[in-house]
């Protein structure tokens, strides 16, 4: 019966791990088991692998109490070592993880084995193995009761289930129920560790995705091409600008298609040179169509492990650029080459890489030589041994100052004075790449003007030094630049002030003491300070001293002003005294002139009176008169006539000289006006036995003047050529019309005027006999040009001794000439 017991435990035992090994072969695979579901059906076989070896464990305590050894019983012995070995693999794959294992089978309490601190984190707790399935004790609520459900439905039903649940520690706890060999298995498992793996796992995963949409994203943003090929060449993945630059209508398209940017001959030259560019050899530039025009494409492409990805840059502004650089280069060589300036460049190794012309003529250079690159102190050398250098003590010394500029941050200038005379300003700037540029400027011609500017300037100075007149400069800020001993002493300026350049506000200040008048000083000021008066200034400043000083502003270049001051104090004195003479002769000449006025209406009146009274005794209206008393009437009567004349012509001048005498414009007769002048001189005429002669055209016309004065004109030529005229002489009367004016003249054959007294002749009160009988007032020449002036014209005298005299008056013709009405 023993023997017999203890096989059906061993076949129990047996069936058991049959159905574990079968459990573990099903068991569903999810997400978070991944590879390690097969220790999950290890874990299975060792959990009933222990049931097996309770159960061989005591039948072998059985077959020891027999003692008694059967062939039958050694191969039993053999079957329960066996299964003793599979009871230790399936408690070390039960012990490999920590997990609880649960069995209950109809009749039997449930078995629980494993590590119970998966539910109480390690803690001792009296009967920990029975509070395992007191769920509620160390589970969240909600999952307590899902697997209480579940656990009843598998015991009851035998229906398996896969529950995650929560313990209140924060664990992380995998429920698997199913039904094995007719019991009701519990497994649970902590997957903690496996989930913070799992999750970091996740984490790291979507770090990377979000890192390759940010690179996809960047790679769609910037405007080259970009792509990715595959281990067979084709496309894999290209960005936006790629497939903007085949014109594709999205990247779908252009991968489907495998339309490419570069053609097979341009790839293949990309893939020689991705190896070229290991030997470190110049990538050629491509050209390839992008977005419908022909541009210019530096490609570099590179293998990957899964393919090769590749990139082109747009260079075709770069390369217009250069072009353009190169041509602005090539014109600046030929601009250099006509500068006067000499330069020459050298490079970080000292030696030539450009010269302009002007430095091979400054220096006598053949071309051939510095066409082969000579060192900078080659170069010194040479012009050295050739004389072209000043001689220094120490050459050597003063060739290493000279290269020095080489290691200089900042250009240096320095002069050279060459053997020939000729001044050197040379300037060494260093290049940002390297080298040096040498600017050699010739500066003799400069040199030698500055010093004779210079030497000028001084004599200049000291010749204004040593002028009487005083004299200042300002500049155009105001200040005062230059003042001559004059000046500082006119105005008592002290040594102090002259050096401080002080401004004109301080100098008119200090100059106001000695000349108060403000009015002045404020032209002086606007004159050297102002914006808009800019023009030449003249015043007169007069000091407390009695002197008087002429004062002038002169602009001057640049915004600077001269002044000038000159003495005119005594040329002021004797202008004054001059002017107090002449207020004096003015004062004399008006009251002679009142005086005649005055006289000449006092006498008008009587001589009226004798001139009636004289006309009634010749009448002899009173009484018959003897011969004698005839004689005398008329003697009377032509003194008085003559003496009415003379107070006529000066009542007329006294109106001229007053402005009062108005002419009465008329149309007057020309050859009428002629004949009644020579009808008031007839009885002169006939006395001295002259003739007169009439040169006057028939058609000699009219003329719009005053004819009385006209009249008054001839009357007074007619007796002056009367009066100087012999007995049997012949005086001619001329009349003559032009375009513009009309001509009258009167000649006469008598001695004539020397020039000195022909001078004179239209002087008022001028009058000389020359050798004649006649001697007027010398009023009659001045009525005449004072008449003809009035009316616009002009007298001419022609005299000379022996040959008589002609006076001749011209009469502008107005435009209400008749003659002129009658010609229009």
């Amino acid at each position: 019966m023993g023997l017999e017991r203890t096989a059906r435990l061993a076949a129990g035992a047996g069936m058991l791990v049959v159905g574990c090994l079968w459990a573990a072969s099903a068991w569903p695979a999810g997400p978070e088991t991944g590879a390690v579901l097969h220790m999950h059906g290890v874990a299975s076989v060792s959990v009933l692998g222990g049931l097996l070896a309770f159960a061989t464990i005591l039948s072998l305590l059985h077959i020891r109490e027999r003692g008694r050894w059967t062939r039958r019983d050694r191969e039993q012995a053999a079957a329960l070592d066996a299964l003793r070995g599979a009871h230790d693999r399936a408690e070390m794959l039960l012990n490999a993880e920590r997990q609880i294992i649960v069995t209950w089978d109809a009749r039997t309490e449930p078995v629980i084995e494993g590590d119970v601190g998966i539910a109480f984190e390690g803690r001792p707790i009296a009967g920990a193995a029975r509070r395992i399935l007191a769920f509620g004790s160390w589970l969240l609520p909600s999952d307590a009761g899902a697997i209480e459900a579940a656990v009843e439905t598998l015991r009851t039903r035998g229906t398996g289930f896969r529950l995650a649940l929560r313990s209140q520690a924060g664990r992380s706890i995998e429920a698997h129920g199913q039904a094995v060999a007719g019991r009701a298995l519990l497994r649970l498992r902590e997957t903690s560790d496996e989930r913070r793996e799992i999750a970091e796992l996740r984490e790291t995963l979507d770090e990377a995705r979000r890192g390759l949409a940010a690179l996809a994203s960047l790679l769609d943003a910037i405007p080259q091409p970009v792509w990715r090929r595959n281990r067979e060449g084709g496309l894999a993945w290209v960005n936006m600008a790629y497939v903007a630059a085949i014109e594709a209508p999205s990247r779908e398209a252009a991968l489907e298609a495998g339309t490419e940017l570069l053609d097979r001959p341009a790839r293949e030259m990309v893939a020689r040179e991705d190896l070229a560019r290991r030997g470190q050899h110049p990538v050629p530039r491509l050209s390839a169509v992008v977005a419908g025009s022909r541009r210019v494409l530096d490609v570099f492409e590179t293998r990957l492990e899964t393919g090769r990805v590749g990139i082109a840059i747009d260079v075709s502004e770069l390369e217009s650029v250069r072009a353009d650089l190169q041509r602005q280069m090539n014109a600046n060589v030929r601009t250099l080459d006509q500068l006067p300036t000499a330069v020459a460049m050298f490079d970080d190794r000292q030696r030539l890489i450009f010269h302009n012309a002007a430095y091979r003529q400054l220096w006598d250079l053949d071309a051939a030589y510095l066409e082969g690159r000579p060192l900078d102190g080659e170069i010194l050398d040479h012009l050295r041994a050739e004389r072209k250098l000043e001689e220094h003590a120490d050459f050597r010394a003063w060739k290493q100052g000279v290269l020095a500029a080489y290691r200089a941050v900042e250009a240096n200038e320095s002069w050279w004075y060459l053997p020939d005379g000729r001044t050197l300003r040379v300037v060494a700037d260093p290049n940002p790449q390297g080298g040096l540029t040498y600017l050699f400027d010739d500066v003799s011609d400069r040199v030698n003007l500055e010093s004779r500017y210079n030497a000028l300037m001084r004599v200049q100075a000291e010749t204004l030094d040593t002028l009487m007149e005083p004299v200042a400069v300002f500049a155009a800020d105001g200040r005062l630049t230059f003042a001559n001993r004059a000046f500082a002493t006119v105005w008592r300026l002290d040594a102090a002030l002259l050096e401080q350049r002080p401004h004109v506000e301080a100098v008119i200040e200090v100059c106001r003491r000695l000349a108060p008048a403000e009015e002045p000083w404020l032209d002086i000021r606007d004159r050297i300070v102002g914006l808009e008066s800019r023009d030449t200034l003249a015043c007169r400043l007069e000091v407390v001293d009695g002197t008087v000083l002429d004062c002038a502003a002169q602009p001057l270049p640049e915004g600077a002003t001269l002044l000038t001051l000159i003495d005119v104090t005594a040329s002021v004195n004797v202008e004054r005294a001059l002017t107090e003479k002449n207020e004096a002769l003015e004062k004399a000449a008006q009251l002679r002139d009142s005086f005649v006025h005055h006289v000449s209406y006092e006498l008008r009146s009587p001589l009226t009176n004798i001139i009636g009274f004289t006309q009634l005794l010749g009448d002899e209206s009173v009484g018959a008169l003897n011969l004698r008393q005839r004689e005398y009437a008329d003697h009377i009567m032509r003194s008085s006539g003559a003496l009415l004349v003379i107070i006529n012509d000066i009542l007329d001048l006294a109106s001229i000289d007053a402005g009062s005498l108005e002419l009465q414009h008329e149309v007057v007769d020309v050859r009428e006006t002629i004949d009644a002048a020579m009808r008031g001189i007839e009885d002169r005429l006939a006395e001295s036995s002259l003739s007169v002669v009439l040169d006057v055209p028939a058609d000699i016309g009219s003329v719009y003047a005053d004819g009385k004065r006209v009249r008054q004109i001839l009357f007074n030529l007619l007796s002056n050529a009367v009066g100087f005229s012999r007995a049997g002489d012949r005086i001619e009367v001329m009349a003559r019309r032009t375009t513009t004016e009309l001509i009258l003249g009167v000649r006469d054959h008598g001695l004539g005027m020397p020039p000195e007294i022909a001078a004179q002749v239209f002087d008022r009160f001028e009058s000389h006999t020359l050798g004649t009988r006649h001697r007027g007032v010398g009023l009659g020449l001045s009525i005449v040009r004072s008449f003809v002036e009035l009316h616009g014209g002009r007298v001419h005298l022609e005299t000379s001794p022996g040959a008589g005299t002609c006076v001749t008056c011209s009469f502008p013709l107005a435009d209400r000439d008749p003659q002129v009405e009658a010609a229009e």
